[in-house]
């Protein structure tokens, strides 16, 4: 039976227009090989609406300057739209204030932003991290830089076969040594929601802060940090239908002000001299150098499209999709879903018996269909259902039931070719 959201239940009475919502995308037109792109890669990527290219080409053909400390016209103007950006930001995840939110250069970088800022500050020899067996490497690998250099010890909560973490684990593994979790909020690989409020009302309970890789949320699901009280949450913009290249770290503002910065250079200062320097106020102490001020206008321009739209339409809709998706393919013998958790955001990954991941994405590749294959950055997930990679189509709000159709047929040719 297909799982029900019902945290992502929304009245569809209203539904927007998704055909015309789907024209604003150009990229959706191309053909790859005389066959109509269907592009079921959204997890790893987005693409981008007409609105939001034509706002970079504003951008860069009448507003482009460096920011900060000119006075001239187009660095004014420059200065205002990226603070802009930022307070769009603010709003969309519903921060208290604006200088809560860091751009970055996205989700990973975030992450060791808050590794090198508070781990490397605060956590010491013999402390210990707890991490769930879901995360994405780049939630893994910057804590085990910070343990191999501190002594400090990483402690992993297990998932069950649904691939939903297990909670009563989770809360096993708290002790006066506790002193960081990191949390994904979806994972990338199974499309898994964790239940993060909980997790994190627990961990505060122990005196624990909480870092939230919302990279695969922040597209689905309608984010409020304030209603989580998370401490920090982060994410990209080329998974909101904006530009490569920029992303946000929130953090709250009495642990970003206590934090040491990742990065030195221009505008993360007040002032310098040889001997002593005197780091700038937040946001400003993280945004060292010069900004991606381009993207992070485009961010903003991205959350525009986004909320006009709607998150709780987007949830929605998708759930259609992968509720369609998944009485599909469970249709189809040799074909098994990996990751069938009852809260699940719009992704599938996959496994026919007998044919390697890339084998499938290589014949699905010359009828038009984008997905991705691999271990997808989440190699302790495959470990733990014992494969080594999987095939995983990931849907957005512009994908239509005729493309998972055109998924369908793919799986069936890869079959009559392999078997």
């Amino acid at each position: 039976m297909t799982p029900v959201n019902a945290s992502l239940k929304s009245d569809v009475s209203s539904s927007p227009d998704w055909e015309k919502i789907r024209a604003d995308f150009p990229i959706l037109q191309l053909d790859i090989d005389g066959k109509p792109l269907v592009y079921l890669d959204n997890a790893a990527s987005s693409q981008m609406p007409q609105q939001v290219i034509d706002r970079l080409v504003r951008y860069q053909t009448t507003q482009h300057a460096n920011i900060n400390r000119a006075v001239h016209y187009l660095s004014e103007v420059a200065t205002l739209e990226y603070h802009n950006a930022r307070c769009k930001l603010q709003q969309f995840i519903n921060a208290r204030e604006d200088r809560e939110v860091i751009f970055t250069s996205g989700t990973t970088d975030s992450i060791n932003l808050v590794m090198h800022g508070y781990g490397r500050k605060f956590i010491k020899a013999g402390d210990e991290i707890i991490l769930t067996t879901l995360e994405h490497h780049s939630n893994i690998v910057p804590w085990q830089m910070l343990a191999n250099e501190k002594g400090v010890t990483i402690r992993v909560v297990p998932i069950n076969d649904k691939g939903e973490v297990e909670i009563d684990e989770y809360e096993k593994l708290f002790n006066e040594r506790t002193k960081f979790v990191g949390l994904i909020h979806v994972s990338n690989a199974l499309g898994t929601i964790n239940p993060i409020k909980g997790m994190i009302d627990f961990a505060h309970r122990h005196g624990v802060p909480v870092l939230i890789d919302g990279a695969q949320a922040a597209p689905h699901i309608t984010i409020d940090v304030q209603a989580l009280d998370c401490d920090f949450y982060v994410f990209s913009a080329h998974k909101l239908c904006g530009p490569t290249g920029v992303g946000i770290l929130y953090g709250k503002a009495a642990l970003l002000e206590a934090m040491q910065p990742f990065k030195g250079g221009g505008d993360m200062i007040t002032s310098v001299t040889f001997e002593k320097t005197i780091y700038n106020t937040i946001p400003h102490k993280f945004e060292a150098g010069t900004p991606p001020i381009a993207a992070a206008i485009g961010f903003g321009a991205a959350v525009d499209y986004l909320t006009a739209i709607g998150i709780e339409h987007i949830a929605a809709y998708e759930l259609g999709l992968l509720e369609y998706a998944t009485a599909c393919l469970n249709d189809i013998p040799g074909v098994r879903i990996i990751g069938t958790a009852a809260e699940k955001t719009a992704v599938i990954s996959f496994a026919i018996d007998g044919i390697h991941p890339h084998d499938i994405g290589t014949i699905l590749n010359q009828d038009g269909i984008a997905v991705r294959t691999g271990h997808h950055c989440a190699q302790p997930v495959m470990q733990r259902f014992n494969v080594p990679a999987t095939s995983r189509a990931s849907f957005a709000f512009y994908n239509k039931k005729t493309e998972v159709d055109a998924l369908v047929a793919g799986i069936k040719t890869v079959q009559k070719i392999f078997l």
